[in-house]
């Protein structure tokens, strides 16, 4: 059953970083479209903002491993 219960957070994470992930390209990517002067400024957020969110889902990962006492 701890398994399971890991499988799922595990997929769960990473279903959930990945629609962050999208979020924030998107955002960048309709910034870019409205104001092409601000591409270097908006790829620099795009650049700090993607790895923290995907930080969280590794984080959620992390933490099933550890209860699960494989770790």
């Amino acid at each position: 059953m701890e398994f399971l219960s890991v499988a799922i957070v595990a997929s769960i994470a990473a279903v959930a970083g990945a629609f962050g992930v999208a979020i924030v390209v998107r955002s960048v990517v309709q910034g870019v479209t409205r104001q092409p002067e601000m591409r270097g400024p908006l790829q620099l957020l795009l650049f700090i903002g993607a790895p923290l969110v995907e930080a969280i889902p590794i984080f959620a990962i992390v933490i099933a491993f550890m209860l699960l006492g494989n770790i």
